[in-house]
């Protein structure tokens, strides 16, 4: 009955269309011609839509994650958040944005002067949004720009009001581990890094693990980090860097063609790598091609001038005995330095140990001392103790270069700074150890030490055949004669005590 009923209903005449319902099927039908219209106009962006994300798009993800980001996209981003910011100067958010952007441009270019412009960003979005309320994303990013001014203490304190805001905000972590590595506490970032993998495994946390690893001296595990790190990039501009660290990894094992095929695969994914043509420029010299060296040394200055390239570069044309061109790359180097000073960098270590080997050692003692009061690495324990070496102070020397090398790191440039210290201590020993570590760890570590290097293990005796005298007999050796034991007698037997008397009857 109920289906009959449904039948004859549906085969009833439909009522007329009075004016009011003509009104509604026409707005209807506009209704949807208008919405089809937008539809074909700008799609929206739903989980099936195939349109990839624009220049924009890309860069503010990937500055967001503290990855590294193409030339192109990140210019992109920049000229977009600096346009929307001259209209909308309220929006904390994109003045996040853009002074993190600004800071990966100051990473990819090595121009320091993008690091104030990063500064007053970040400050702006803080002022409008205090770290008080949470304002996370500049609070990290203050952080990310100490740490790349090597200001190690203050990004210390940034990613440390982060965590304790946001115990679960996996971007505090990063910061931490690069400010507690810079302040020399391999400890502190390996915690740091251990809750890092485990908020959000990806490109930033093995990268984070590799580079703790390598300060622990756990070479394999440093490698593996960063090969998980190379298969975790999404972009070319993040595949190129980790292959950029792995060939820095490469190549701190002496592995130099292996280096050299790191820096070409990093080179081939970002062509615009300034810092892979650094690295290639390196192996290159290690393997006799001077000329190919210099080239890719220049080409890397040009696109990206770091202090550290040029002071390379300065010794490389020096071993070559291209003295003038060495003196312009060091001029670079100490421009180059000046310039990143006015703009809040530290560069106290690699100038040091260009004053140490170069200029004045007493200056570089000075500069490395007041370095060394903010920043107890090994990196910096190691410079100083070269810097007062150079300078006559071998005995104080050696305690720093002990700082350095006995933590596990195995570097073949601080084997060799803590051989030359022995010699001057006029132990033998030592310095043939350590010259053995260095060249067993890289045998070209550098153009002008590395055969300096070589002639001094040579220069020194080796150990007499056999180990020292006091350590062997010089006689046969002969069982001695040891007296026979003495059997000891038995003692004599005691008398069995006899019982006592049964008490009479009259004394009951």
């Amino acid at each position: 009955m109920e289906r009959m009923d449904i039948v004859e209903e549906a085969q009833q005449p439909a009522p007329p269309v009075t004016f009011t319902g003509r009104k509604t099927l026409v707005a209807a039908a506009v209704a949807v011609v208008l919405i089809a219209g937008a539809l074909l106009i700008r799609p929206a962006r739903a989980g099936d839509d195939a349109r990839p994300p624009g220049p924009t798009e890309r860069a503010a993800s990937a500055v967001g994650m503290g990855a590294p980001v193409a030339a192109v996209d990140l210019t992109a981003l920049v000229s977009d958040r600096e346009k929307w910011l001259a209209k909308h100067a309220d929006d904390e958010a994109s003045w996040a944005v853009l002074g993190a952007a600004y800071l990966e441009q100051a990473r990819r270019t090595a121009d320091s002067g993008w690091y104030p412009k990063a500064e007053k960003a970040l400050k702006r979005s803080l002022e409008l949004r205090p770290a008080e309320k949470g304002n996370f994303d500049a609070m990290t990013g203050m952080g990310g720009l100490a740490n790349a001014r090597r200001d190690f203490g203050t990004a210390k304190k940034w990613g440390e009001l982060v965590r304790a805001q946001a115990p679960q905000r996996w971007t505090a972590y990063p910061v931490l581990v690069d400010a507690y590595s810079g302040l020399g506490d391999y400890k502190g970032a390996q915690t740091a890094m251990e809750r890092l993998l485990e908020l959000r495994p990806g490109l930033a946390a093995y990268v984070r693990a590799s580079q703790v690893y390598r300060d622990r001296g756990w070479r394999e595990d440093a490698a593996v980090a960063m090969e998980q790190a190379a298969a975790a990039a999404k972009a070319p501009a993040e595949k190129a860097y980790a292959l950029f660290r792995l060939g820095e990894l490469s190549w701190e094992r002496g592995e130099t063609e292996a280096a050299l095929g790191y820096y070409e695969g990093a080179l081939r994914a970002d062509p615009a790598q300034a810092q892979a043509l650094g690295g290639r420029a390196r192996a290159l010299a290690a393997l006799g091609r001077g000329g190919e060296a210099v080239r890719d040394y220049r080409l890397a200055l040009g696109r990206a001038p770091v202090p550290q390239v040029a002071r390379e570069l300065g010794e490389l044309l020096e071993s070559l005995g291209r003295g003038e061109e060495a003196r312009a790359a060091y001029d670079m180097l100490n421009g180059l330095a000046a310039r990143d000073g006015t703009n809040g960098v530290d560069d106290d270590v690699v100038l040091g140990l260009y004053e140490a080997d170069h200029g004045d050692p007493a200056a570089a003692v000075r500069r490395l001392s007041e370095e060394w009061t903010r920043h107890k690495s090994v990196q910096v324990a190691d410079a100083l103790g070269w810097a007062l070496y150079k300078a006559g102070a071998a005995e104080e020397a050696l305690e720093y270069a002990k700082k350095a090398t006995e933590t596990g790191l195995r570097n073949a440039e601080f084997a060799y700074h803590r051989a030359m210290i022995e010699r001057g201590l006029g132990d033998d020993a030592a310095t043939r150890r350590y010259l053995q570590e260095a060249l067993r760890t890289n045998p070209s570590f550098s153009p002008l030490r590395s055969p300096l290097a070589k002639e001094a293990l040579s220069a020194i005796a080796e150990p007499p055949a056999g180990g020292p005298e006091n350590l062997l007999p010089t006689k046969p050796w002969v069982a001695p004669d040891l007296p026979k034991p003495v059997a000891k007698p038995k003692p004599a037997s005691q008398p069995k005590p006899k019982p006592s008397p049964s008490p009479s009857p009259s004394t009951r």
